[in-house]
């Protein structure tokens, strides 16, 4: 099972599942839900603009920071089998937009205090995720030769040996968000899930299977990364860890 498979000399198989077909069909979906409600009721009820808005607000900051997405486990170490190509053309376009299709049926009228309150909250979430990703794409592109939160970053050096036997070494952030904790840019992520399925209230389980689902995901991958980064680093990542103590939650785990 490759990598980075391809067909012919451009088509790279990982990039048409995850980002084009995946995130684009995301996208899509959200409108759809909205043209479909409208059909079905004559109006888009707020709670569907709110839910459909931080997604698309979602997508947008994906593919505005797209090449920082090439460093994620799901492109640098995930292969292209089952896992990510169905997932990817099949499940993230049905589930991520769950929340959106139960609308469709259950036009729920918020307000506008409430719908504004969720809204900004999400964005704000949204923007948190964003700016975790930028500091530690900035960060990888000066070689630490930058300014995280208006000051030079703390780091530490991290050594590591190749399956070839070649001594290399990377620079592990301990600044900005990547001080809170290992993995803080999960916390938005999984708040701004939260923020577009709301608009569904707690009148049924279902529009939170995908808040549900994308913890468990992000908790796992944390967990898989932490081992195997313990496993290449190995002293310098126990170094890293006594400095940004906590995986994911700070104070908690």
């Amino acid at each position: 099972m490759e990598l980075y498979p391809r067909i012919g000399k451009n088509f790279d198989i990982k990039v048409f599942t995850n980002c084009r077909f995946g995130m684009m069909s995301w996208a899509v979906l959200a409108v759809t839900y909205c043209i479909k409600q409208y059909e079905e009721y004559g109006r888009v009820a707020d709670s569907m603009l709110v839910s459909s808005i931080l997604m698309l607000v979602y997508v947008t900051k994906f593919f505005l920071w797209e090449s920082g997405y090439w460093n994620t486990m799901d492109i640098a170490h995930d292969r292209a089998g089952f896992y990510i190509c169905w997932g990817c053309l099949v499940w993230v376009p049905s589930v991520y937009t769950s929340p959106a299709m139960y609308l469709v049926r259950h036009p729920i009228s918020l307000g506008l205090e409430l719908s504004l309150g969720i809204l900004i909250a999400g964005i704000v979430c949204i923007f948190i995720n964003y700016d975790c990703d930028r500091q530690r794409q900035l960060f990888r592109k000066t070689n630490g030769n930058c300014l995280i939160w208006g000051r030079p970053p703390s780091k530490i050096e991290a050594w590591y040996e190749t399956t070839s036997g070649e001594k290399k070494s990377n620079l592990l952030l301990t600044s900005g968000w990547w001080s809170v904790s290992r993995h803080f840019h999960y916390v938005p992520e999984i708040l701004a899930a939260f923020f577009w399925t709301l608009p569904g209230l707690f009148n049924h389980f279902l529009p939170y299977f995908y808040v549900i689902f994308l913890t468990i995901l992000l908790f796992d991958r944390a967990q898989r990364d932490d081992q195997r980064c313990r496993a290449k680093y190995g002293k310098y990542w126990d170094m890293y860890c006594k400095q940004v103590k906590y995986n994911i939650i700070p104070g908690i785990y």
